[in-house]
Formats: C-alpha cells, sequence, structure tokens
C-alpha cells in the first residue's frame, strides 16, 4: 500500500470514529430527552388529574342592605369552568384555598319578605323591623318623618306595622313617606 492509500485509509477510520461516537452521543441525548419529556408529561398530568378543592363564599347584598352568605367547599378540575360559573360575581377576596364573590341582588333580602315590617321609631324615623315594630328589633333606618302630618290612620298603621312582601311593596312605601321626611338644617 502505498502512503496515500494509507493516509486515506486512517482519515476514513477517523472520521468513522467520530461520527460512530457523536452519532451515539446524540443518540443518548435524544432518548434522555425523551425521558424528561415524558417524566414532565406524567407529572404534569398526576397534577392535573388532582383536583383543587377550596372553600367558596357567595355573599348576595340585597337593595334593604342584608347581606346574605353562602358557603360552601367546590372541587375544581377546571380553572376555566369555575371562572365561567361566576362570571356573573364580582372577586370580593381571593386566597390560596379560598375565595369570595360578592353580587349585588335587585330584590329584597329573604328576612324582610318573611318577617320584615316598615314601622316607626318613638323619635319619628321611618325604620325597617324583624317583626312587628312594637316587639322587635331595628334592622334598618331610613329618614326621620313628621308623624304630625300623617293621618292618624297611616300614623297608626306605622306604629302596628306594615309588613314587607315585596321589592315592589318595599318601594312603594319607601316612595309615599318621602314627602313627609324632615330635612335637617
Amino acid at each position: 500500500m502505498t502512503m496515500k492509500m494509507r493516509l486515506f485509509f486512517m482519515a476514513m477510520l477517523v472520521v468513522g470514529a467520530l461520527f460512530f461516537l457523536f452519532h451515539q452521543d446524540s443518540d443518548r441525548k435524544q432518548k434522555v430527552d425523551e425521558q424528561a419529556i415524558q417524566t414532565a408529561t406524567q407529572k404534569y398530568e398526576k397534577r392535573s388529574a388532582q383536583a383543587e378543592v377550596i372553600t367558596v363564599k357567595l355573599q348576595r347584598e340585597y337593595i334593604d342592605g342584608e347581606v346574605s352568605e353562602e358557603v360552601k367547599k367546590q372541587t375544581i378540575h377546571s380553572l376555566e369552568e369555575f371562572w365561567t360559573q361566576y362570571e356573573q360575581w364580582d372577586v370580593v377576596d381571593i386566597g390560596k384555598d379560598y375565595v369570595i364573590f360578592r353580587q349585588k341582588m335587585d330584590d329584597i333580602s329573604p328576612l324582610l319578605k318573611s318577617n320584615g315590617y316598615f314601622g316607626v321609631t318613638e323619635d319619628g324615623v321611618l325604620s325597617i323591623f324583624n317583626g312587628t315594630p312594637d316587639q322587635s328589633k331595628i334592622i334598618h333606618t331610613f329618614f326621620q318623618i313628621d308623624v304630625r302630618k300623617l293621618e292618624s290612620k297611616i300614623h297608626h298603621e306605622l306604629k302596628k306595622g306594615i309588613p314587607i312582601e315585596s321589592k315592589k311593596n318595599y318601594d312603594q312605601v319607601l316612595e309615599s313617606f318621602k314627602p313627609y321626611s324632615i330635612t335637617k338644617q
């Protein structure tokens, strides 16, 4: 063999050896990358498969000022579905394991519907009572009225208590007594 042939074969051996080393290394690296991706995917799937349980507080604020609160535990499988479920609510507070929502209700509270009465205090302040005015506590006060200007029948009704049956009734009673309000100067 000539010197040129020997050099050619040696060069080919070196190139072949280098190719073999790099090719084998890239195969090993590809296997490591595939394993890392697979492991990460499995971890993500496990994490996303585990639903989160949080406390949800739903506060309903009624036109009479009453705020009711419903507390419940809720399992969250999808954040998108969770937020869609409460898109009509305002977020009041949010923490690691709880969310507080509030919604303004265009209605009177269930408490008023079941046991609310308009009445007048001894000072002449138009108020809402939990039950009849003669034996109940005041829930909400509005304004002072000049009871001397009221017809005796209406004054007697206020002392006895006017039941609050609906939002419409609530609005009507408030409006009917506004002309009798005493403005402070």
